[in-house]
């Protein structure tokens, strides 16, 4: 099969990335391993890690028409109350973590409308359930990846002018022997504060969860079998402590909410449960959902004892197979074992898994949420010292790229403690980061001409990764490579030329603008990146969260 342009991965990243290039006219080959396009915010059901000004600016348009396109299908085809309905901000899950907390199929659903026009004309063909198997190089050019049609269980060659590499993991890179880096530099090798002391870490990569989906209807009983692993996850120790794994003290903040705090009478209670809600019941018409539908991505279920990139298929395998017994362990104890301060029992048996809101049986997700991925050596890789608010030469804003192709505002948000029993790097390092550009020669090869990236394989760091991993910086990734190849194409140019050719690069970045990419920040009262959910001295969290949770008991 040919076209202008092959998107390997359905991942956020890789549907911006062929929604960008169909966009220009150009015919584009989709792929994706499982049967749903949208990787973190569907599959893989990740409610949407932003910055705080995400309504407004700091994202492409084809984004903001992604997350208004979320609410318009809820306003469209849910039973909404008055309130919620006529909310602008609506945020159907009432989670507070994002403003938008909302099912991973209404995310499915959009992105397919999004895409309706290109799929008509034929200029996207989407191929479901076909992992990439092998890349065939010619020197310096990719000329093709061979894809395994599960289903049929036949192999199919693809081949275009350019190849994106849109997978969760960097898989290209790897089959096409593409230079690449995984796990954490040295410090002595990037400079960075945060980076590690000592050698290179190949094998330090961030933990990956398999989300799960639980509604609760007490009084009833929808108790799963005990998993196979589940003795062995009962006795395991946590990654962040000396305690046990599958410790969650009050789901529901009956007593305390997810950070200790005795909730407010009358208040939004920030608990553990709310989280991640992806749907709230009182943004309903009584009667229409029998309860809150929440997604379960805690460090309870954050898998730590292998990782997946740099490993045979085999290791790979059995730690993919080993999340998914962690997770239905977590669930299993949720509803047998786990303390119920509104009881003072244990357990909570009314958990029901909701795989269906997954496309699954067993309410795990289709596919483990990724936060790390394999990454090109690039022709300029991004740096934790290029947005430090605490580095003398960054100390008044972080470096500005030239080469900006979008835009990343998010803190450095890494899952591992400092050192045993200690805070997180996310906690050492809150407040500590301006917010980003997207630099163009972080999505070129150091050598290959014609493979780019798509997803978190940029040119970053371990440390940077961090700030460029959540879901609008993926976005945005996605549709700047998109545009590029078409550009390339259109032009005859490489992205070489482009970048290191002032009158091409300056025609480029009006094209992005054009298409609603924004380059640079606004000036504005802060332009720190130091926003996230464990953040309390933005504003109270009792009254401030984000949509209309603030209102909802």
């Amino acid at each position: 099969m040919q076209a202008d342009v092959v998107v390997i991965g359905g991942s956020l990243g890789g549907v911006a990335a062929a929604l960008a290039t169909a966009r220009m006219g150009k015919r584009v080959i989709l792929t994706e391993e499982t049967t749903w396009i949208g990787g973190q915010a569907t599959a893989q059901g990740i409610p949407l890690d932003e910055h705080p000004w995400s309504e407004k600016f700091g994202r492409t348009q084809s984004y903001a028409d992604f997350r208004e396109g979320v609410r318009d299908y809820y306003r469209s085809h849910y039973p909404l109350t008055a309130e919620a309905r006529a909310d602008r901000y609506l945020n159907p899950g009432a989670g507070w973590v994002s403003k938008l907390c909302f099912e991973p199929r209404v995310g499915l659903a959009v992105l397919y409308e999004m895409l309706a026009p290109h799929l008509s004309a034929g200029r996207i063909v989407i191929l479901l359930r076909h992992l990439p198997v092998s890349v065939s190089m010619d020197g310096d050019y990719a000329r093709s990846v061979t894809v395994r049609d599960e289903i049929q269980q036949v192999d199919r060659t693809l081949t275009a002018p350019y190849i994106l590499d849109a997978t969760e993991l960097g898989d290209l890179l790897e089959l096409g022997k593409i230079e690449s880096v995984i796990g954490a530099e040295s410090q002595s090798e990037t400079g960075e504060p945060l980076a590690v002391d000592g050698p290179a870490e190949p094998h330090e990569q961030m933990v990956f969860t398999h989300v799960f989906a639980l509604d609760h209807l007490p009084g009833e009983e929808h108790i799963i079998p005990k998993p196979r692993d589940y003795d062995f996850w009962k006795q395991a120790k946590s990654h962040r402590g000396d305690f046990p794994k599958l410790t969650l003290p009050d789901l529901f903040g009956a007593q305390h909410d997810h950070l200790g705090r005795v909730p407010k009478a009358g208040s939004y209670v920030a608990s553990t449960w709310n989280f991640r809600r992806m749907l709230c019941q009182s943004n309903f018409v009584p009667g229409a959902f029998p309860s809150d539908v929440t997604v379960a991505i805690w460090p309870t279920n954050e898998y730590h004892l292998g990782v997946l990139c740099g490993v045979s298929p085999e290791e790979r395998r059995k730690h993919l197979d080993a999340a998914r017994q962690l997770s239905l362990s977590t669930i299993h104890w949720l509803q047998t074992e786990a303390p119920n301060p509104a009881t003072g029992g244990q357990g909570y048996p009314g958990l029901r898994p909701r795989g269906d809101f997954f496309g699954t049986e067993d309410g795990l997700a289709q596919a483990p949420y990724i936060r790390e991925s394999r990454r090109i050596k690039a022709e300029f890789t991004v740096l934790e010292q290029h947005f430090r608010t605490d580095q003398p030469e960054t100390k008044d804003g972080p470096l500005k790229y030239h080469d900006s192709v979008g835009l990343s505002g998010y803190r450095v948000d890494i899952h591992k403690p400092t050192a045993p029993g200690k805070p997180s790097i996310t906690e050492v390092a809150h407040g500590k980061h301006w917010l980003q550009q997207i630099p163009l020669g972080a999505l070129i090869p150091v050598r290959v001409e014609n493979l780019l990236p798509a997803c978190k394989n940029l040119g970053v760091t371990h440390i940077t990764n961090g700030a460029f991993r959540v879901h609008p910086t993926e976005w945005n990734i996605g549709e700047s490579a998109g545009a590029l190849a078409a550009f390339c194409l259109d032009r005859k140019l490489s992205p070489r030329q482009v970048r290191n050719t002032a009158a091409h690069l300056t025609d480029f970045q009006r094209e992005l603008e054009r298409q609603g990419v924004e380059l640079d920040w606004p000036r504005m009262e802060t332009s720190r990146s130091y926003y996230s959910h464990h953040n309390l001295d933005l504003k109270d969290a009792d009254t401030f969260h984000f949509g209309e949770a603030w209102r909802l008991k």
